[in-house]
């Protein structure tokens, strides 16, 4: 049994990631600033599926919940209680998964970024390499890609071209995580994420508005015609490659490593609409746009890397995935 910290438990995947590997046996502490970015009422929704009281919940107050998985309400910023929870618990591993998320939202208010996704993230690193963590996995995103055309997207391409504060806070990451394995010898995998999809999903993503829209008769907006693709990547499949990795702590003369974890099989997003009109049995009206301010036409992982490493492989079609999220999402809703 490992102790591990999951920031972000109170987010789509930390959520799924926390109550695996607690099910799995390990010793789990969940963090989340539990931010009004998107619905808190979804957030603590979430921490209930990890046998949370959310009634008892308030900032810096660790609670131990009923399915082996204990929650603080934390900050990224705040170093001082940070440093306190590393040294109280010397964790064994972490999984740094909280973040500003969001294309859009970065554009209208950019210093929450630097706060969370930097500042933040330099927390996490200074008390990690302090208290000797074993090995450190954190989320980078395939938005580091920006504008490469060639595909599908390798560790070793060029990512010089990031087109949204968001992807450009996430190949900073990168820069700094590599200092630190560099500088401290702290194990550390970067994971670039492949648009994740799946029950428990936030609202902000294109899956949670286009559902939404779709059963209430609303028109969804389309971006770029919709000459879009991207590697939809289910998030049971993303939680196996996460915990296929955390034991593997880069061996090299310098632990640091970069990951892509995706399906693989891009698909188109016309296709994806289709899929879920399939699946709700209602047709889409749609609003058909220009190219979205920060977005890139396509995404597709190759995954041979993680793959090589961990034996990685995508089991969730888009058909079985896409009926998972909407029985999820009509019971959520009490349809």
């Amino acid at each position: 049994m490992s102790k591990i910290l999951v920031t972000g438990s109170a987010g789509f995947i930390g959520m799924h990631t926390a109550i695996r590997l607690a099910a799995d046996g390990h010793q789990i502490t969940g963090l989340d600033n539990l931010n009004t970015y998107y619905s808190v009422e979804l957030k603590m929704a979430r921490l209930k599926q990890q046998g949370i009281d959310t009634s008892q919940v308030m900032y810096n107050k660790e609670m131990t919940g009923t399915k082996g998985i204990s929650f603080i309400q934390l900050d990224l910023t705040d170093s001082e209680h940070i440093e306190a929870l590393f040294e109280k618990h010397q964790f064994d591993y972490v999984i740094h998964l909280a973040a500003q998320a969001g294309v859009r939202y970065s554009i209208e208010n950019p210093h929450a970024y630097i706060d969370s996704n930097v500042k933040g993230f330099l927390n996490i690193l200074e008390a990690s390499q302090r208290n000797k963590v074993k090995h450190l996995v954190y989320a980078s995103s395939s938005s580091v890609y920006g504008m490469n055309d060639k595909v599908p997207f390798e560790e070793t391409d060029t990512t010089e071209t990031q087109v949204s504060l968001y992807a450009a806070t996430k190949k900073a990451n990168e820069a700094i995580a590599h200092s630190y394995a560099s500088v401290h010898g702290l194990p550390l995998t970067g994971l670039r994420f492949f648009t994740v999809y799946g029950p428990w999903g936030r609202p902000d993503m294109a899956l949670f508005k286009f559902t939404k829209n779709i059963l209430a008769g609303k028109p969804i907006d389309v971006y770029n015609e919709g000459n879009l693709s991207r590697d939809f990547t289910y998030v049971d499949d993303i939680v196996e490659g996460i915990v296929q990795l955390v034991p593997k702590k880069p061996v090299a003369t310098l632990p640091y490593a970069i990951y892509n974890i995706g399906n693989g099989n891009p698909v188109k997003l016309m296709d994806f609409i289709a899929c879920l009109e399939k699946e709700l049995g209602k047709k889409a009206i749609l609003n058909m746009m220009p190219m979205q301010l920060g977005d890139v036409e396509k995404t597709w992982a190759s995954t041979c890397a993680l793959q090589d490493l961990t034996g990685y492989k995508p089991e969730i079609t888009l058909d079985e995935g896409m009926k998972n999220f909407v029985a999820w999402y009509n019971q959520y809703n009490n349809r």
